[in-house]
């Protein structure tokens, strides 16, 4: 065997190595093979293995959101979606056009009187649809244009006239109803005007205060911050349940998360929106927080006790628009509130 130069015995056998001032390799081309042909060839290589990844990447967001909604009942991106166009729409009007607010006020107490009546003569109860979308509208109206000793006025009216259909209709009625359901479906009537319309009017009537339209940003904003807070927590700690017999998927630790959101939301939008002392931020935060809870778990036993998931499926991966409100109405409650108690610590 030749001896290669510069090569010793124990190399042999073994390919020789490419000098290291070698230029760099460049894709082999076939022989005769158009250089434009191995670019395309090479970049359809390329397009595959991001396709291929994409896929891959795809599949396991949809696992993790199947996991989500089979725990949450919910569809995570369409709720998300969904939130985003009408917290937006929400920002817009009451920043810039406030009518679109009013309407959008108007067109939820519409809906969700739609859905609690529906829901209720599903559930065996006697609510008249005419009467409570009426009276409904009129009593919404009046937070807006009626003075306020006005407006608590048409309250009463609004209770007394769904009320009285009741009765009447009941009369003319051929079944032999009971005098006990009978009561309760008056009452229930009632109820219905004071907790949509009732509360839709009182959004009003923080509408038309000087800087109302801060007030109704920040306790929507506590609110919903609280049930993102609630959500996470609760779905990545969650471990005891809150209350089992009424909404088995809440959970102290979610309750945890939101006290934290909703506080810090609170002294956050007081000092920068509001022009008030971070202590009422702290008050504010704790005070929607307890009213957004009691509404969120008291729409919870309504639906348990009719036997129902949703109040409708009119918002899809959100259920209707009352389970989109149960937390927002009763907070409008204490916003209106302490606009009246704090609005004289108010920075000017």
């Amino acid at each position: 065997m030749t001896d290669t130069p510069g090569a010793s015995p124990d190399d042999e056998g073994v390919p020789p190595q490419p000098r290291r001032d070698a230029p760099p390799s460049r894709p082999d081309l076939s022989e005769g093979q158009d250089p434009s042909q191995a670019f395309q060839e090479h970049m359809r290589a390329m397009r595959t293995g991001v396709e291929s990844q994409m896929a891959h990447a795809r599949a396991e967001f949809d696992q993790a959101n199947e996991r989500i909604k089979e725990r949450t009942g919910r569809d995570l991106i369409v709720a998300i979606l969904i939130g985003l166009a009408i917290g937006g729409v929400l920002l817009l009007s009451l920043v810039l056009l406030k009518w679109i607010f009013i309407l959008f006020a108007l067109v939820a107490t519409v809906f969700g009187v739609l859905e609690i009546t529906r829901a209720l003569n599903v559930a065996g109860r006697r609510v008249d649809v005419a009467p409570q979308v009426g009276a409904g509208v009129v009593l919404a109206l009046s937070g807006l244009l009626a003075d306020l000793w006005l407006h608590w006025v048409m309250t009463f009216v609004a209770v007394v006239v769904v009320a009285v259909w009741r009765l009447i209709a009941q009369m003319v009625a051929v079944d032999e109803r009971s005098p006990a359901d009978v009561l309760a479906d008056v009452l229930t009537g009632g109820f219905v005007q004071l907790y949509v319309p009732f509360m839709a009017s009182l959004s009003l009537v923080l509408l038309r205060q000087d800087g109302g339209e801060w007030w109704i940003i920040t306790f929507i904003l506590i609110a919903v911050v609280a049930d993102t807070g609630a959500y996470v927590s609760g779905l990545t700690l969650g471990r005891h349940p809150m209350a089992p017999k009424i909404s088995p998927k809440k959970t102290w630790e979610g309750f945890g998360g939101a006290a934290l959101a909703a506080l810090a939301a609170g002294v956050l939008a007081s000092i920068f929106m509001l022009g008030l002392p971070w202590w009422t931020g702290l008050i504010f935060g704790a005070a929607v927080l307890a009213t957004a809870t009691a509404g969120d778990l008291g729409e919870s036993m309504i639906k348990r006790d009719m036997g129902i998931k949703d109040m409708s499926s009119w918002l899809p991966g959100h259920g209707g628009v009352l389970d989109r409100l149960d937390s927002i109405l009763p907070s409008v409650t204490v916003a209106l509130a302490l606009f009246y108690l704090f609005t004289p610590l108010a920075v000017t």
